[in-house]
């Protein structure tokens, strides 16, 4: 199954994070943004990838998914990171 790449539009996930992600049946915004933090680092964890910061990943996929572009590139103007 393809990789969703959409979910690299959050910083802090790139196509490796992606394919966790799907794996876990997290394709959209969507998902993303209605996911627990806590069950993010549990997948990271288990693929090895626990150095990654999930924190601000719901936050980034709400603003996605509402389409509010402007507020979310300001957002990742000010990550350092992936930390707020």
């Amino acid at each position: 199954k393809k990789v969703n790449i959409a979910l690299t539009y959050i910083f802090g996930i790139g196509p490796k994070i992606a394919e966790v992600l799907n794996k876990k049946g997290i394709y959209t915004y969507a998902d993303l943004s209605g996911s627990k933090v806590g069950d993010l680092r549990d997948y990271l964890a288990t693929a090895d990838l626990s150095q990654h910061d999930p924190s601000t990943w719901k936050k980034q996929a709400t603003l996605a998914k509402n389409e509010k572009w402007d507020e979310l590139e300001t957002l990742q103007a000010q990550l350092d990171g992936g930390r707020e």
